[in-house]
Order: structure tokens, then C-alpha cells, then sequence
């Protein structure tokens, strides 16, 4: 199943980045730490050309620390500098300005070469929606420059940010690509809550992180819902939470919308444990 999505202000976004890229000297991409893969933007290759490039693993503290280190050294593998961010972390928002700074570097020394007065190092700063961006931002600006939200689409418009004296930032809206032909990424976007929850049935989405819990997390679904990993019925996995939740409607009948909102709201706040829904050996 293709899943299709691409609201036409995304499409204007793709088409400001072709535009003002020639104006940065390096690329910042954020994707979210708990699926680097699916939540990077294959469209933006295309569009990003030989750009140096840094990528952020966002929303670290809500992923499985040894496997963002897989990523880490993955994407160093392919010559990608990769830093882990809790945003709320002083330390690795300082980490984020320094990288900028060194990678900004080589371009300055060539233009003081030519003669050229110095300036601050220029980087254009992308991702999808909702992985955290403008509050990223407003940590390395030191101030509220971005509006900030936990729904995907929050930045609609492109606008420069100087980040001490050391880089200026050109923010670009969350650009989603047209559409996912991998039916499992859609999936893994659903259920961190990347695309929006009426794109995809809830339940559904429910269903696919329990079957991932079940065989990559069996100890932490069993900690969180007392659910084994050899249960093959979903519904009567469902029955069981829903039951130990209070999901109940009159008459005592699961509701079973109500067990997809917790399943869900649970990933999303850690409250299940630190999982990530990919390793770099499941990518092709």
C-alpha cells in the first residue's frame, strides 16, 4: 500500500529550498532518533546535491541509546557527521554550535583567501515536521524566534536566525515528501507521531508497535502491559490492556480506540521504555 500525502505549502517548501541553497555553506537535517531512516526526507537528497552535511538525531531521551550509537557510527560511515540531541540539554545544544562552527570553518578560510570580508558561517537547517526543529532553534538563538508545537507543520515560512556570532540559521518549513512507498515507513511516521493521526487508522497503528514489541522490546511490553510476546491474537492483546486501562465503555465492552490513544501515548512519552523502531541493518 502507497500511503499519499503532500499538502501544497510542502511543495512550496521544496521548491524555497532548491532556491535558497546556494546561499547556506552547509546543511543541518534533523530526523527523529527513533526512525534516523524513515525520517529522513529521500526527496531532499535530490535537492541537497554536494552540500556538506550535518544530521541531528533528535528526541535522543526518548530512544534506545545503543541503537542511536549504531547511527551514529552509520552515518559517519558514509562521511556524515551525526551528533544525538535532547534539546533540553545545554550540553548537547553547545555540541550542535561547535560542530556548525568547525564545519562552517573551510568555507570562511577560502573566502578570506579571495579577500572576501569575514562573516558568519551559513547553514540551512531542514526536517520533517514535528521532529523538534523550532524548539531547536530557540535553544541555539538563546530566545523564542520559532513558534513551537507537538503537531506536525507548525513552521510555515522561511526566515534567517543568528545564533550568537557564530553561524546564522535559514529555517525551512517541515517538508514531508508526496508519498511513502515503503508501506512500513508511513507506519513508523504514524506511530511517533510524525504524520498526522487521521492519516492512518489509530488502531491499526497501534497494532503494528505492539507486533514490533513483541519482537524487538518482549521484556518492556510485558513490564508496561503485562502482555506476552507469543500472543497472536491482537485482540485479545487489546482486550488485555484495555481491561487493565479502564478503556471500557457501558456494559464493560473494550473500547478499542481508546487502547490505540494509550498504546500510542505511551511510545510517545517513553512511559513504555527508550524504544527506536529501526537499526541500520533493517535499511536497504
Amino acid at each position: 500500500m502507497t500511503i499519499q500525502w503532500f499538502p501544497g505549502h510542502m511543495a512550496k517548501a521544496k521548491r524555497q529550498v532548491e532556491e535558497k541553497l546556494k546561499l547556506v555553506d552547509f546543511v543541518i537535517e534533523l530526523v527523529d532518533a527513533r526512525a534516523p531512516y524513515s525520517s529522513q526526507n529521500p526527496m531532499l537528497h535530490q535537492v541537497l546535491q554536494q552540500k556538506p552535511k550535518m544530521v541531528l538525531l533528535m528526541k535522543k531521551d526518548l530512544a534506545d541509546e545503543n541503537i542511536t550509537n549504531k547511527w551514529i557510527s552509520w552515518y559517519e560511515g558514509q562521511g556524515i557527521s551525526a551528533i544525538a540531541v535532547n534539546v533540553d540539554d545545554k550540553k548537547d545544544v553547545q555540541q550542535v554550535i561547535q560542530k556548525a562552527k568547525d564545519m562552517g570553518q573551510e568555507k570562511l578560510e577560502r573566502l578570506k583567501k579571495k579577500g572576501v570580508r569575514p562573516r558568519p558561517a551559513r547553514a540551512m537547517i531542514i526536517g520533517i515536521p514535528n521532529v523538534g526543529k523550532s524548539t531547536l532553534i530557540n535553544r541555539l538563538a538563546q530566545k523564542k524566534i520559532t513558534k513551537t508545537g507537538d503537531r506536525p507543520g507548525v513552521t510555515t515560512a522561511q526566515q534567517w536566525i543568528k545564533v550568537k556570532k557564530d553561524f546564522e540559521l535559514l529555517d525551512t518549513p517541515g517538508i514531508l515528501w508526496p508519498k511513502f512507498e515503503e508501506e512500513i515507513v508511513g507506519y513508523r511516521l504514524a506511530t511517533i507521531g510524525t504524520i498526522k493521526d487521521n492519516i492512518l487508522p489509530i488502531p491499526d497503528v497501534a497494532a503494528f508497535f505492539i507486533r514490533f514489541l513483541q519482537e524487538h522490546y518482549p521484556n518492556l511490553l510485558n513490564d508496561r502491559y503485562g502482555v506476552s510476546s507469543d500472543i497472536e491474537d491482537m485482540g485479545e492483546v487489546f482486550d488485555h490492556i484495555g481491561t487493565k486501562r479502564g478503556c471500557l465503555e457501558s456494559g464493560g465492552k473494550i473500547n478499542y480506540d481508546k487502547v490505540a490513544d494509550v498504546i500510542i501515548r505511551d511510545l510517545r512519552s517513553a512511559k513504555t521504555g527508550r524504544i527506536t523502531l529501526e537499526t541500520p541493518d533493517m535499511i536497504h
